[in-house]
């Protein structure tokens, strides 16, 4: 059997390039050229994986942890400095939902569209 290659990870959102901007400004990761309202692109690099947004109606925001709307998709992002790291991102538009289950070891906070990821020290 040929193994499969990951190309991309796509979220659903009300607004892609919005999404799109933030993931941007908080991972340094290049936007796609043909990127519009309807699907924004990051890529990575080298590799080819790309981040995806696209726009969906009546788009509803994950309720974490309440699985009232599931999370959907988590991503982990390893950083060096927690603190520093919420600050920036918080700043940038991520929210931090009350709930931390290990707030020394990782952060969780949740990107604009209300998708939860969390910053892991690394």
């Amino acid at each position: 059997m040929r193994h499969m290659k990951l190309r991309e990870i796509t979220l659903d959102c009300p607004d892609p390039l919005a999404l799109a901007a933030f993931y941007q400004q908080a991972t340094g990761l290049t936007p796609h050229p043909a990127s519009d309202a309807e699907f924004a692109a990051l890529v990575t690099g080298d590799d080819g994986l790309a981040l995806g947004f696209q726009r969906v109606d009546d788009y509803r925001a994950p309720r974490w942890p309440d699985q009232t709307v599931p999370q959907q998709v988590h991503f982990d992002f390893e950083i060096d400095d927690l603190d520093e790291a919420e600050a920036d991102l918080l700043e940038l538009g991520a929210s931090k939902p009350e709930h931390q289950p290990n707030e020394g070891r990782w952060r969780v906070l949740t990107d604009p569209a209300g998708h939860p990821f969390c910053l892991v020290k690394g």
